[in-house]
């Protein structure tokens, strides 16, 4: 009777411990597997807006992507190439101009506490000039897609070819803070050198190399 009860309470253990433990085993990753990574950034700037609302192509701040390896984090100059002129975000901009057309005013300038961020890295002053008693300050962003240093992986090719920035950075222009989307690891890149018309290759594209070198040399 006695064995009994203990092997009793062993299973019940045992099972219990099962139900605690598979779904963090379902959680387990590779080394180096970011996938969902999403950090807070210095300025919350939002693609959803930028990609998705204005139709920003992305090539128009990640230039890099055509002619280097990286695509590279645009310069404060880039932003202020719109933001000169934009001061605020669009939606604020027109709440500000319904209430000052419903009490006959004139519209205030409105400047969003994001924004504020960007001309404070920048040092500029309240009319959007550089201030005399500051110096410009790097934002520093931080880097959420990373691959191994015995991986090189060069953004010209996959360019060239006519693969979205989507498939490998995902839904980029829904979202409000980017994430990692895919695992990013060697079996995902192979499947999609296998078969890159699945992945958004052109129809015209040879299909891409399977060999080690391809990738690691």
């Amino acid at each position: 009777m006695r064995a009994r009860v203990i092997t009793l309470v062993l299973l019940v253990g045992i099972g219990l411990s099962l139900l605690t433990l598979v779904p963090r085993l379902a959680e387990l990753r590779g080394a180096g597997n970011n996938q969902g990574y999403e950090p807070v950034q210095p300025i919350a700037y939002s693609h959803r807006l930028h990609a998705g609302e204005l139709q920003i192509d992305c090539q128009y701040c990640h230039s890099g992507a055509q002619r280097s390896r990286y695509a590279g984090i645009p310069a404060t100059e880039v932003c202020m190439n719109c933001h000169s002129y934009i001061k605020a975000p669009r939606s604020a901009v027109r709440a500000e101009e319904l209430a000052a057309e419903e009490e006959g005013r004139v519209p205030e300038k409105v400047v969003s506490a994001e924004l504020t961020k960007l001309y404070d890295a920048l040092a500029l002053d309240d009319n959007f000039l550089p201030a005399a008693d500051r110096e410009p300050q790097p934002i520093r962003w931080q880097r959420i897609h990373q691959l191994p240093d015995f991986v090189y992986f060069d953004h010209r090719p996959h360019v060239a070819a006519g693969v979205r920035c989507q498939k490998c950075h995902g839904p980029i222009e829904t979202m409000e803070r980017v994430r990692q989307v895919e695992s990013l690891s060697m079996g995902w890149c192979v499947d999609c050198h296998r078969d890159p018309f699945g992945k958004g290759g052109k129809a015209t594209d040879p299909v891409a190399s399977t060999d080690c070198v391809s990738c690691h040399y």
